[in-house]
């Protein structure tokens, strides 16, 4: 799926400010106060804050949920209440509202029936994002009775059902277990190399800092601090060098007279490396999934659907086919009329001859009369026949 826009921006804010108010059009909150940033084309942006900070509030106001109050705001070159844009974005909300007595299945072909998707292709989207997030195998259970994780998980699908260009995530990971989490930071960068652009809401820092491009940091609806991870994070008052252990203590104190004489400062510390928690979890789930271990929640799904990923080749091959073909130029047209007109005029003297060919073969078909047969008497048999006929008439 391709946008219609050329603008180096998929979202800009200029000064853009909500303020709710109450019944008497009394100023009862300011959400967002003059809010000024910008998303870019292929960008994972990450919006980050405390509840209360304006996260939601932003997000409503890109989709169009919410009127602004004051400011200027984009999305495609567009305002935001434009439906044209609405087919180029995926959203998955804080709280997934789903319909609770249609399943897995029907739920995802519901929303795309909603975007226009053809049969065929809402039936292998369907079934490549169920199995993507685990749920193969309760595929026909109604999502009423799902819990919250699975929940995240079948909302997750159904932000993703139409491919979009523009991915809006506000919490992907909330209720997800480790493998959910890492499941859906892997699928982020995937969409991001295939040139989609994500904004990236969420209170675990630990999983913004591992994907994002750049992120933003709100408070009382303003940026407090911008920037990509390495501008925000880099602590310039440390320097960490990592060596093999050292068994040794005496070439500890060796190292720190070095330092002392070139730099004039001592170590802190001397501690060693720890692995992530995540990284010990991830490896004793996998090793029990070796071992075939069983379990009756929610699979850890497969592999990333075929339309997401950067070598998918369906729908997406075919869309870039019909995109070519659309743009040639007339030149090119006129260029290939004489090649045209030459197979024309070759079909024409092959139909030909094969007309002559039947003329040829009926012609003969009527000469051939057995040997010894009395052609005036089946001439005659046939007359009587013909006035028979008429007779009856």
């Amino acid at each position: 799926m391709a946008s219609n826009t050329n603008s180096h921006y998929i979202v800009e804010a200029v000064g853009l400010t909500k303020i709710f108010k109450d019944f008497w059009m009394r100023s009862k909150a300011k959400a967002v106060d003059n809010l000024s940033f910008h998303i870019e084309k292929g960008e994972l942006f990450g919006l980050l804050g405390p509840n209360g900070s304006g996260k939601s509030t932003t997000i409503k106001l890109i989709l169009g949920l919410l009127n602004r109050t004051r400011g200027r705001l984009t999305v495609f070159d567009r305002n935001p209440h434009d439906v044209s844009v609405k087919k180029y974005i995926g959203f998955l909300p804080e709280e997934s509202y789903l319909y609770r007595y249609l399943n897995s299945r029907e739920t995802l072909d519901y929303y795309g029936r909603l975007f226009g998707l053809e049969r065929a292709t809402r039936r292998k989207r369907i079934d490549e994002l169920l199995d993507w997030v685990g749920l193969s195998q309760v595929a026909h259970r109604p999502v009423g009775e799902f819990s919250k994780g699975m929940m995240r998980r079948i909302g997750l699908a159904q932000a993703l059902i139409n491919d979009p260009d523009f991915l809006i995530l506000d919490e992907p990971t909330s209720g997800l277990d480790p493998i959910g989490t890492k499941q859906v930071k892997d699928l982020l960068l995937e969409l991001r190399s295939r040139g989609k652009t994500i904004l990236l809401s969420s209170h675990l820092l630990a999983d913004v800092e591992d994907v994002c491009d750049r992120m933003a940091i709100l408070y009382g609806g303003r940026i407090r601090a911008e920037g990509t991870a390495d501008e925000l994070l880099t602590d310039s008052s440390h320097t960490v060098l990592q060596i093999p252990r050292i068994k040794s203590d005496e070439t500890i104190t060796k190292i720190e007279d070095v330092l002392m004489q070139t730099e004039g400062v001592s170590i802190e510390s001397v501690t060693q490396p720890r692995q992530k928690l995540e990284s010990l979890f991830l490896s004793i789930v996998e090793k029990a999934k070796l071992e075939q271990a069983a379990t009756s929640g929610a699979l850890h799904g497969g592999e990333t659907a075929s339309f997401l990923r950067r070598d998918a080749k369906g729908e997406v091959l075919i869309d870039q086919l019909l995109q070519e073909k659309n743009e040639v130029p007339l030149v090119e047209e006129h260029a290939s009329t004489p090649d045209i007109l030459e197979n024309t005029e070759v079909l024409d003297e092959l139909v030909k001859d094969k007309k002559q060919d039947n003329l040829v073969q009926e012609a003969k078909s009527e000469l051939d009369v057995p040997k010894g047969a009395d052609s005036s008497m089946i001439d005659s048999l046939l007359d009587d026949q013909t006035d028979q006929t008429q007779g009856d008439k």
